[in-house]
């Protein structure tokens, strides 16, 4: 069970690295990156940073490269943030959720037919189109 303090920590991380990400760091590498989660460890001496990242894989790797070569960066703005003995390292991780979300939609998409309802879509009233035509 992770204690209070590190889930705090963690937050105060994720808040540091995700606006020094936005506004401070100047790497022409480092774009479209979102921060999704931070681990911290129990003695809080590493942080796991796991971003998102847009692009193909070479743009993601040349990002990646981007962020641990700003790590000390904003190691130094995590220590301003948060007054515990030990700064956390950072190390960056590749958040592969997002990715596997959308290529687990357009499976659906290609498996799915266009004109059916989706499973949980309650069924539709008939309509006076649907209905057969009496003769009277």
């Amino acid at each position: 069970m992770i204690s209070r303090r590190v889930q705090k920590a963690a937050e105060a991380v994720r808040e540091v690295v995700s606006m020094a990400i936005l506004a401070d760091l100047k790497d022409p590498r480092v774009e479209g990156v979102t921060v999704t989660r931070v681990e911290v460890s129990a003695d809080m001496r590493v942080a796991k940073v796991h971003v998102s990242i847009m692009g193909d894989d070479t743009a993601q790797r040349l990002c990646l490269q981007g962020l641990q070569s700003s790590a000390g960066f904003l190691q130094k703005k995590i220590s301003r943030r948060i007054d515990t003995r030990y700064t956390p390292r950072i190390r960056f991780e590749i958040d592969m959720g997002v990715k596997r979300s959308i290529a687990m939609a357009k499976m659906l998409g290609e498996i799915l037919p266009e004109d059916s309802p989706p499973p949980d879509a309650p069924p539709s009233a008939p309509t006076d189109s649907d209905r057969p035509e009496l003769d009277s």
